[in-house]
């Protein structure tokens, strides 16, 4: 861990933060500015899809820039600036392209992490060092929960986001003059996407991809706060305390799953697994939706928890590729798990309004939990026909 990925790591922090803070922020952008659920539900998809749409370009110039340039570059222009666009919002659309340019500001930090660690280091670590990676930066979950409850509480939060601005910029300096690019592949000036997707087996993970995080992704970065709020009544610091409860379990998570492939040897399975737990907490939530919100609470940890399956599944993803397409390939499904969770921002904030209003309070999530349950049903079939590799042969 030197100077270098320690920034990165920070940055991704702030790229947690930023894509869950909004659940939090929830009832006081609704109080000064109007945001309504389905505005907020907007924003954050443009987050998703920005920060999505960004991971081809990203895929090239990691192959050919290096991630020192790559991620110090979008993290000043699109992270700090964002962020100021976000605290001068005067209206929901400026929420919304506030939240594109933090996006694509957030969108290369991860990725030049992972590509530094699968050029540098073998690729059995992979799985390892990829959790780490995530389970330190999910630790802005728990900051973007009851912290920035108490921070718009106290200094408002139009003056946090300036200091985040701030900090966003100090760190893309930081990454500017400490991170060190790996040698480059002579072959990977010849990559292409194309030959990514000619690798057959990469096409049973990409749908699961696709889903896996959505539902974790789309609860932590909005629907917790509405659905405590409308179901239960529940008040602010509740829902900053619930959505630091989801946070917990969702750096917890990462680190659960980093082990287990190597013990068992199969990564398929360790993911299948914990992706069907995902799906059967999902059902608890729709059968018990108003019963109790301390259970509603437990089974959004279960969810935070078992669906950590990302550096899982990105490390089964790792070990099909060759070393020249690491960069394009780690960046394809990247683009698949954030492109994922941007289109359900979109299509839930649609279920949300044909639902509204509604004959019981809790109908229009337990619709939006409905579609996370089917969608995460389509994904575990298709793996089911996926090629499994074993680390302990790598």
């Amino acid at each position: 861990m030197n100077a270098g990925i320690a920034l990165l790591a920070f940055a991704y922090v702030l790229s947690q933060f930023f894509r869950a803070f909004l659940a939090v922020l929830s009832p006081f952008l609704g109080t000064d500015i109007g945001a309504t659920p389905q505005d907020l539900a907007f924003a954050s998809g443009m987050w998703f899809l920005t920060f999505a749409a960004m991971q081809l370009p990203i895929g090239w110039a990691l192959d050919t820039v290096g991630p020192r340039r790559t991620a110090a570059v979008l993290l000043l222009l699109g992270g700090g600036g964002g962020a100021a666009v976000f605290s001068l919002a005067a209206t929901p659309v400026h929420l919304a392209i506030a939240m594109s340019l933090i996006g694509a500001g957030c969108a290369p930090v991860l990725m030049a992490s992972y590509y530094i660690f699968a050029l540098d280091h073998p690729p059995v670590r992979f799985a390892f060092l990829a959790a780490l990676m995530v389970g330190v930066g999910t630790l802005g979950n728990i900051v973007a929960s009851y912290p920035t409850t108490i921070a718009a509480e106290t200094m408002g939060w139009r003056a946090a986001l300036w200091g985040l601005c701030a900090l966003s910029s100090a760190t893309a300096a930081g990454i500017w003059f400490a991170v060190r690019d790996p040698e480059k592949e002579a072959s990977a000036q010849r990559g292409s996407f194309a030959e990514v997707l000619r690798i057959r087996a990469l096409w049973f993970i990409f749908p699961l991809m696709l889903v896996s995080y959505a539902e974790v992704g789309a609860l932590r970065g909005l629907w917790i706060g509405p659905y405590l709020t409308e179901a239960f009544n529940a008040e602010p610091r509740l829902i900053g305390q619930a959505s630091l409860a989801m946070g917990i379990a969702m750096v917890i998570g990462p680190m659960a799953y980093s082990p287990l492939d190597r013990i068992f040897n199969t990564r398929k399975w360790v993911i299948f697994i914990g992706s069907f737990g995902v799906l059967l907490a999902t059902i608890g939530v729709i059968v018990l939706a108003e019963t109790s919100v301390l259970w509603i609470i437990a089974l959004m940890c279960v969810i935070g928890f078992f669906g950590s399956t990302y550096p899982a599944i990105m490390s089964h993803g790792r070990s099909l590729l060759p070393r020249h397409l690491v960069g394009r390939g780690v960046t394809l499904l990247n683009l698949c798990s954030i492109g994922g969770v941007g289109i359900a921002q979109f299509v839930t904030g649609r279920i949300y309004a044909a639902n509204t209003p509604a004959k019981w309070e809790s109908l229009p999530f337990v619709m939006i939990f409905m579609f996370f349950a089917a969608a995460l049903a389509v994904g575990l079939v298709i793996y089911l026909f996926s090629t499994d590799t074993k680390p302990n042969e790598a």
